[in-house]
């Protein structure tokens, strides 16, 4: 695997001495996410396969170009799973897209996002040094946090060859409800059921009806469902609803209008723009698919307390995320230069400035 690591640095020395893009690719399931892909492909989904992996610590370490179903079917195995849900989008989604990407799926606000798991990574930088931040437990850093800040990151910062991460265990037992309810009924019910001691996993509110998964002890669910109420859904429809909402096959997602993403304060009423919605996370995450302008879009989603990202088709030119403030852009400005002073990787991705 060295030979690899080696190869892989001397393309980025040269590029990074001739001023040449590289657009960095594991498995291209993520093609679609971000700004337009630019520069000569640079693909590093060789560099595969488990590194070390000790259950009883619930910590694996794998090489970036590791398919996530590879490291799912493990875990799996020893009753684990990687509980931020990552969002596969196709059979050759690589741990090192998903940890680049710093998308999570269903659960991430009961468990935690992507960057809340990373314990550390093995990086090539805009010079092609080899680096090493964090490691395989959870106090072990001191200062700035490098190994999650490059979940999110879109490849800007640097090449991923490896990441830790820590697991949890498979709940002991799950089970999903549905309740007919509007939207602003769902977004006020979903708020009241977060201060209390509830197990919920999961909540997706889409065409006139609330999703609930509760995951835990089979007594704690049990007594959960019946206090929230609701329809009990078959075991396995359940799981190909929430794999249709984690991966994006719901027909919701396949409407053909431009998808948005927006991160708001859960307690936001539902948005009066045109198109359809669906909404996650407890009423912070709400999809929407839309023709609507951009700037009508972010407009909204600030009046919202949040932030609107372009995640899928429509006009990209105005950029896909949302514009930094001063600060931030300061701050990401320095970060770019630090890690890529010569801005061959991924140019354009997160921001077009990079």
């Amino acid at each position: 695997m060295q030979a690899i690591i080696d190869q892989l640095t001397a393309t980025i020395r040269t590029a990074a001495a001739n001023r040449m893009p590289l657009c960095i690719r594991g498995g291209g399931s993520k093609d679609f996410y971000g700004g337009p892909l630019r520069g000569d492909a640079f693909n590093v989904g060789a560099y595969r396969g488990i590194v070390d992996y000790d259950p009883t610590e619930l910590v694996i370490t794998a090489r970036a170009g590791t398919p996530l179903a590879e490291i799912e079917a493990v875990l799996r195995e020893q009753g684990q799973m990687l509980a931020f849900e990552p969002p596969h989008f196709g059979s050759n989604s690589t741990l090192g897209g998903c940890i680049a990407a710093g998308l999570s799926g269903p659960r991430r606000p009961y468990t935690g996002a992507a960057r809340d798991f990373v314990l550390g990574v093995r990086m090539l930088d805009g010079a092609g040094n080899d680096l090493r931040f964090g490691g395989q437990v959870m106090k072990n850093v001191a200062g700035f946090d490098v190994s999650r800040l490059m979940a999110g990151s879109l490849g800007t910062l640097g090449v991923i060859l490896e990441v830790s991460l820590k697991m949890l265990p498979l709940p002991a037992t799950e089970t999903t409800l549905c309740r007919a309810q509007t939207a602003a009924e769902a977004i006020a019910l979903v708020n009241e059921w977060a201060a209390r001691p509830l197990p919920v996993s999961a909540t997706a509110w889409t065409e006139g009806n609330l999703m609930v998964r509760l995951s835990g002890a089979a007594a704690a669910v049990d007594a959960a469902a019946k206090k929230l109420g609701g329809e009990r859904i078959p075991a396995e429809a359940a799981a190909r609803f929430w794999q249709g909402i984690r991966g994006h096959t719901d027909p919701f997602f396949n409407g053909g209008q431009p998808l948005w993403r927006l991160s708001l304060k859960s307690t936001t009423p539902p948005l009066n723009l045109p198109g359809a919605q669906l909404i996650e996370w407890g009423g912070a995450l709400r999809w929407l698919a839309t023709g609507a302008d951009a700037r009508t879009v972010r407009a909204a989603a600030a009046f919202g307390g949040g932030h609107a990202t372009l995640f899928r088709g429509g006009d990209k030119s105005t950029g896909v995320f949302q514009p930094l403030p001063p600060a931030l852009l300061t701050i990401h400005r320095k970060l770019k230069q630090t890690f890529d002073p010569a801005g061959i990787l991924n140019p354009g991705r997160l921001y077009d400035w990079m």
